[in-house]
């Protein structure tokens, strides 16, 4: 071959269709995603730091420092992802196969938990059970003269219960999902044949739902051990260490070698057991559940345990919804924890700077910290919303319309990989990424635009996926049409594909929204007296002993986040409407 005729064949793959949109999308992914663990790893292997390797596991204080936190997060998430799995499975199948009562209201406030944040649930169960062990003011259930025992006040029992309660209605919604795909062919079946309920739920139901069981016990185990704001708030003060709160530890005495081996060593763990479950699931294939055959819903009857079985859910239900939120509003109220429904002022909310009260910390309306953290992490839900649903519609778009070749493979594995990084180890990465200068650009540390990239980054995957969904409701066959008259890229992609996708790209921009303003493990590490966000200072104030000011803020997250995301449902109703029915 010719050199003329390389050149020919190397203009012909260039112009492609897609090509350059390709590497453009590539190099952007790379640099948001893969750099930063890049250079995390990079800074470890340095001649003065890599010595934090052996300290981390092989040195004298390596017990402490990592294998102690190591049992202590494996603990945590092996028993939160079985109660996941249970609890969620549990009311799955009551929502999906069984006539109890009330099912769509089971159904609603089974999704509900996951939007409250955990360390909005773990301020509640301090409120409520919190014992004189550490000092400071003691729970509710204290105050009334009960005597509460330090495993149920601190450590990890509390640890284990509330984020159960937080994780499982990630795993109803996989399970259900899965549920609402069983042939009900097979069950009628197999009632014909004479078999009973126990034995159609353990021998048909079980078998073809166990993708969904490892899938969601796979990322609620994920979700746990990566977990820093429960464990920092109902352990730390007793000195139970996770590997998220050593990590923070070691970062914020200026022990970062260490801190980062141990950000590095989280990331594999988390990212074993989720390539663990994904290989279970592949390794066998007998559990499709949707055919060529249609059938009608076939549900079991619950005959007289219908009533008890209902008042089990909505028990659970209640504990991880309900009953945190009014404990919240009502400690923002009260003067203490101990008299949490008697005495309420508003001071923590409208009160004024008064020494005799509350150490003369003014209420948050009129508190400048709290203030402006307020306008921050709005301003930074407003940018991470549009930027993340920017670079998700471009990669989504680009893997949709042009899937043939390695780059696109690429850019889809690339921009889920964010799903296997624990928050805060993807904190101290990007600290380690744009912490300090790099050439002629400056250091981003303690500025809003490295909120805004770090953000972006770790809500890629939730982009990308609500972007894919958005791509898919526009036909080619537009795109197709303006091309052939000459229009190009962006003109196509901003008059065709945006507005006639503009509300399931909102949805999903407020989604994103709602993620990162309630989001505590990543910007943890990221905080600065400069740029403060509400998650970052409710746990500052918790931790210092102001409980209902940190509880007041959590309420505004909460306002916040339930706002936004009864908005994002409406829109999403709107453009899908099979959702209403």
């Amino acid at each position: 071959m010719t050199d003329v005729s390389m050149s020919r064949q190397g203009r012909r793959v260039l112009f492609r269709p897609g090509t350059v949109l390709k590497f453009v999308v590539l190099a952007l992914l790379i640099a948001l995603i893969v750099l930063p663990l890049f250079r995390t790893v990079l800074f470890t292997l340095q001649p003065d730091i890599i010595k934090a390797w052996s300290d981390v596991l092989t040195g004298r204080l390596s017990t402490n420092l990592f294998y102690k936190p190591l049992g202590n997060t494996l603990i945590i998430g092996v028993v939160v992802a079985t109660g996941c799995v249970l609890l969620g499975g549990f009311l799955a199948w009551l929502v999906v196969m069984t006539n109890v009562p009330f099912r769509r209201t089971i159904g609603v406030m089974a999704t509900l938990p996951f939007m409250i944040p955990s360390f909005a649930a773990a301020l509640a169960w301090g409120t409520l059970f919190r014992n004189d062990r550490i000092g400071g003011q003691v729970g509710w259930l204290e105050g009334l003269g009960l005597d509460i025992p330090n495993w149920l006040a601190w450590g990890m029992a509390p640890t284990l219960i509330v984020l159960t309660l937080h994780y499982f209605s990630l795993a109803f919604t996989i399970i259900a999902a899965a549920l609402a795909t069983v042939n009900s062919d097979l069950v009628e079946a197999a009632q014909i044949a004479g078999a009973k309920g126990r034995r159609i739920l353990m021998g048909i139901v079980l078998p073809v739902t166990t993708p969904a069981l490892v899938a969601a016990g796979s990322l609620c185990f994920a979700g746990a051990v990566s977990n820093f704001a429960t464990p920092a708030l109902l352990g730390l003060p007793v000195r139970m260490q996770t590997l998220s709160t050593r990590l923070f530890g070691m970062i914020e005495v200026g022990q970062v070698g260490r801190g980062y081996v141990i950000g590095i060593l989280l990331v594999l763990i988390s990212g074993a057991f989720l390539w663990a479950g994904n290989r279970i699931v592949s390794g066998r294939r007998s559990y499709a559940t949707i055919t060529g055959k249609g059938g009608r819903a076939k549900r079991f009857d619950l005959r007289r345990a219908r009533w008890p079985l209902f008042m089990g859910a909505m028990l659970i239900l209640m504990a991880s919804t309900v009953v945190p939120v009014i404990v919240l509003i009502a400690s923002s109220l009260a003067p203490s924890s101990a008299n949490l429904f008697s005495n309420w002022t508003a001071h923590y909310w409208t009160g004024l700077s008064n020494p005799s009260f509350a150490q003369g910390v003014p209420g948050i309306i009129y508190n400048a910290d709290i203030v402006r953290a307020l306008t921050v992490t709005l301003a930074l839900g407003v940018a991470v919303a549009l930027t993340g649903m920017t670079v998700g519609l471009l990669a989504s778009y680009t893997t949709a319309r042009f899937r043939e070749g390695w780059a696109s493979a690429a850019i889809t594995q690339i921009s889920f990989l964010p799903l296997l990084v624990p928050g805060i180890a993807f904190g101290a990465a990007y600290i380690a990424y744009l912490g300090a200068p790099i050439g002629p650009l400056p250091a981003l540390y303690g500025t809003f635009a490295l909120l805004v990239i770090a953000g972006t980054a770790y809500l890629l995957p939730f982009s990308v996926q609500t972007g894919r969904a958005v791509i898919q409701q526009v036909g080619g066959e537009l795109e197709e049409s303006a091309r052939i008259t000459g229009a190009g890229f962006f003109r196509r992609l901003v008059s065709i594909t945006v507005p006639l996708a503009i509300r399931g790209l909102s949805a999903g921009g407020i989604l994103i929204f709602v993620k990162i303003i309630r989001d505590l493990s990543l910007v943890v590490l990221l905080f600065t007296p400069t740029m403060p966000v509400l998650s970052v200072l409710a746990y500052r104030y918790a931790s210092e002993g102001f409980g209902q000011f940190a509880n007041a803020i959590t309420v505004v997250i909460l306002v916040i986040s339930i706002t936004a995301t009864l908005i994002a449902n409406r829109l999403q109703a709107k453009s899908q409407p099979w959702l209403k029915d």
